[in-house]
């Protein structure tokens, strides 16, 4: 316990200026796992003050710790619950009640006495000491004896004193005389003491014989003594009245620490007060605005709208540690609390009475849009609408249940206005279709429902009686639902274009209008980056909005962004299928307004995107342009199907095929429409797809063509295909028209070769003779002596071929080619021409044998190549 002791005076007492008297090592009852030491300690510096401190080894055991510290004045009594028999167990009785269990009954007697003398030496208000033997108070200050407590328990801590530097110094000296003080230390020990002797036997003597001075001295004692114990009543009566004037500058210090902390108090108190008063007191106007106030006029609106922000800063301000435990803030709280039930509801049932009052209003002014293709503009509406918004903010801040159960009630009223107006306008765009308000029911255009409820014969009469003059052809290329599209005039196709472009821009600014009319109402958040998709099933039926706020609270970002897109869904939930029925309705009345549709509502889409990519309007327009690209591709699809299915007739000429002069038709239409278009990509895949089938299909109708040769039937058809590739000037197909004129070009020569044979049939064969003769090896000039090829025979067969016969040859020839050819492709001349040429060419050669094989005969021809020209120029003029 002593090095205990002197650790703790060193590390926790000394800088503290502290010193320690008696220590205890206790734990408290019940709880002995748990040990500590009560220090009863002193101040080195006046005035005293008294402490009992508790000390605690700390959690990792290598240091002790000052836990706390109690006054000793504040001491009210000691009880060591037992005066008789030995007990570890005593109470400290200060603020509270502090019981304790010490190591040993000794040390809880040496505590407690050491308590006792301190309260004896500085305090005037005496502790009371319960349970605690006399015999052990008394033992404590013997009588008579005026010594100082902390001297005496010095004297009974200290037992052990250490050197100082002095007295090691003189050992050090006398040890160093001695040589044998280390070795032996029993002799030098021996030797000390004899010297000790030595000089206690002098200092005895040396007394003796002072005996007189002595007496002298203990007389000089005996006075000073006296003077000592003189001074000493003094200082004891000088203390006690310090005491007493210390104990009361204590009251005094006492007195002003009590009246500064009650002042800090009140500080506080005024404090808290003026925080509460300014922040949770709501102004009667604001109050009388939020009960009374007028929703319907702006001015109502504006005193409402900061009525309910300054009740909701009300209700939010962050109220400090306590505060919720005043009942006059709980009773503020809840004014406020009915306060904002009381307008929400009010507000709530306000804004309701203004969508159904609005749907009623605007449903007035359809009537005046019935004939026109126009939507009406619902941008009064939102602006009167939009005076709420700041309330709407407000509820849905404040009371998500309301807010959305207003949310849900604009969706119902609006869905079921836009759907009136958004079926009866296009209604109005079928009839501009279609003609006639008559015309339109043949179709079956009942209500507003857009559905072709009409039969296919039906609308084949219509067809019939809209159109102008048809082709010849039957078999249309293009006949898409019996029906074909030349038919129907540019006019027509037109007049198409444009209604279906004012549909997608009426309903563009339509859709962009309430989509940012609810973002700025019901304060949503409307642009994302990504965007998640949703089945239309879930934002019909609202199941996902309720799903998502059954917990009443506001919604995170993203989704919001999905709200906004659940409600446009909710709202204009007729928009597609109305714009699939009138796509529906345009590829029927025309399979090429395909075209048309693919282009614009390319454009829109694009458009649509760049704006916002998950907008409902992005969404939905590209749903209907899949649509309208399965029914471009079907269109490509039915079209190379009927080249396939296309049948000649067995008694005429074939001529241009239908196909080729619609491929025609439908790349002029294609270039004019997809000129600078987004989907262009479409279009060149369909080229591709359309020419290699009429490609196709041209040489299976030559192959099967009974009536024309089937060179005339190819080169005819591939001359238009090459002059149709190169007036449009499609890059994607320049393979295709280079083989097409290929095709021609060999065609023609074939047929050219093939149709005008051997017209001097004689003569060629004469000829062929001839040649057979050179290639066995009689030489050119050596023929003529041939029995058979001699110049009378040469002269024989010339004769037979006269002038007159041989116009009359090619007469027939023209005749034939005439026959052949159709008039569309007005081939016949350049056909002609090629026979010419090819005829002069053979001539050419006739003469080269007769130069070559009969020289110097003076053989020649009846007519020259000059009568060849007169004779072919001569038969195509007269025809």
């Amino acid at each position: 316990m002593t090095a205990i002791k002197h650790a703790l005076q060193r590390d926790i007492f000394t800088p503290n200026d502290e010193r320690l008297l008696s220590i205890v090592n206790v734990c408290k009852a019940g709880k002995k796992k748990k040990n500590c030491f009560l220090c009863a300690t002193v101040t080195t510096e006046r005035p005293v003050q008294v402490k009992v401190v508790k000390v605690k080894k700390s959690d990792k055991g290598d240091f002790y710790k000052r836990q706390i510290a109690w006054a000793l004045r504040d001491l009210a009594v000691v009880d060591a619950k037992d005066a008789i028999k030995e007990n570890p167990e005593f109470d400290l009785h200060f603020e509270k009640i502090y019981k304790w269990v010490a190591s040993s009954t000794a040390e809880k007697n040496s505590f407690i006495s050491c308590i006792w003398k301190l309260n004896q030496r500085y305090l005037r208000k005496k502790i009371d000491f319960v349970n605690v033997s006399s015999q052990l108070l008394e033992e404590s200050v013997p009588s008579g004896e005026n010594q100082s407590v902390t001297g005496g328990d010095e004297e009974a801590v200290d037992e052990y004193q250490e050197l100082n530097a002095r007295e090691e110094q003189d050992i050090e000296i006398m040890m160093e005389g001695c040589e044998y003080a280390i070795s032996n230390a029993e002799a030098f020990a021996e030797k000390l003491s004899r010297e000790l002797q030595v000089l206690d036997g002098a200092n005895i003597q040396s007394i003796m014989a002072s005996e007189k001075q002595v007496n002298i001295l203990m007389k000089l004692l005996d006075e000073a003594l006296k003077e000592v114990d003189q001074i000493e009543l003094k200082l004891s009566s000088y203390e006690e009245m310090l005491q007493s004037v210390k104990e009361q500058m204590d009251q005094i210090s006492e007195s002003n620490h009590l009246i500064h902390l009650s002042n800090t108090n009140n500080v506080k108190l005024l404090s808290e007060i003026e925080f509460l008063v300014n922040h949770m007191d709501l102004a009667k106007g604001h109050i009388k605005a939020l009960q009374e106030g007028d929703l319907a006029s702006s001015r109502g609106i504006e005193a409402c709208t900061n009525a309910a922000d300054a009740l909701l800063q009300c209700m939010n301000v962050a109220l400090r540690p306590g505060h919720d435990m005043l009942l006059a803030v709980k009773q503020q709280q809840q004014r406020f609390s009915d306060l904002r039930e009381h307008f929400a509801r009010r507000l709530a049932s306000h804004l309701n009475n203004v969508f159904v009052q609005q749907g009623h209003d605007q449903s007035s002014t359809l009537a005046q849009h019935s004939v026109e293709l126009t939507l009406p503009n619902h941008h009064p509406f939102h602006r009167d609408l939009l005076r709420y918004a700041k309330l709407m903010e407000w509820l849905k801040n404040t009371d998500y249940g309301k807010y959305e159960g207003l949310t849900k009630n604009y969706m119902d009223y609006l869905s079921r206005l836009y759907e009136r107006e958004i079926k009866d306008f296009f209604e109005v765009a079928k009839v501009k279709m279609t003609g006639t308000t008559k015309e339109s029911k043949k179709f079956g255009l009942h209500g507003s429902s857009g559905k072709l409820t009409g039969s296919t014969s039906s609308l084949n009469k219509l067809s019939v009686q809209s159109s102008g003059n048809r082709r010849s052809q039957s078999s249309s290329l293009l006949d898409m639902g019996n029906m074909s599209a030349s038919d129907l005039d540019v006019a027509d196709r037109t007049k198409f274009d444009k209604i279906f472009e004012q549909v997608l821009s009426e309903l563009e600014p339509l859709c962009l209008a309430e989509q940012d009319f609810i973002s700025k109402f019901f304060k949503l958040q409307q642009h994302q980056n990504i965007s998640g998709t949703m089945t239309e099933a879930e934002d019909l039926d609202g199941g996902t909005l309720s799903r998502q706020h059954n917990s009443g609270t506001p919604l995170p970002v993203s989704s919001e962004r999905d709200m906004i897109r659940q409600m446009m869904i909710k709202i204009f939930r007729c928009i597609e299928p109305e714009l699939n029925n009138l796509i529906a309705l345009g590829d029927k009345i025309d399979s090429f307004n395909s075209l048309y549709m693919l282009v614009k509502m390319s454009h829109h889409v694009w458009t649509a995107q760049n704006v916002d990519p998950a907008s409902f309007l992005s969404t939905t327009l590209g749903n209907v342009l899949v649509t309208v690209k399965r029914n471009f591709d079907k269109c490509i699809s039915n079209q190379i199907r009927q080249m396939e299915e296309v049948k000649i007739s067995k008694k005429s000429k074939v001529g241009i095929l239908p196909f080729v002069a619609e491929f025609e038709e439908f790349a002029g239409l294609a270039e004019s429409i997809f000129k600078n278009a987004e989907r262009r990509g479409d279009l060149d895949k369909a080229y591709i797809k359309l020419i290699r089938g009429v490609f196709v299909n041209v040489e299976k109708v030559a192959n099967e063509s009974q009536k024309t040769p089937r060179d005339v039937v190819m080169m005819e058809n591939f001359h238009h295909i090459f002059a149709t590739l190169s007036r449009l000037k499609i890059s994607c197909l320049e393979a295709e028209k280079k083989e097409a004129k290929q095709k021609y070009t060999d065609h023609l020569q074939s047929y050219v070769i093939y149709s005008l044979g051997q017209p001097l049939e004689k003569l060629n064969h004469f000829f062929e003779g001839v040649e057979a003769r050179v290639a066995q090896g009689i030489r050119e000039d050596e023929v003529s002596y041939q029995l058979a090829f001699n110049k009378q025979e040469l002269r024989k067969v010339i004769k037979e071929y006269p002038g007159k016969e041989v116009k009359k040859g090619l007469d027939n020839l023209y005749k034939k080619v005439d026959k052949h050819l159709c008039e569309e492709e007005n081939l016949l001349q350049v056909v002609w021409h090629s026979m010419q040429d090819e005829f002069i060419r053979q001539y050419k050669h006739f003469e080269g044998l007769i130069a070559r094989c009969y020289p110097g005969s003076g053989i020649t021809m009846e007519f020259t190549i000059q009568d060849i020209l007169d004779y072919c120029s001569s038969i195509a003029q007269s025809h």
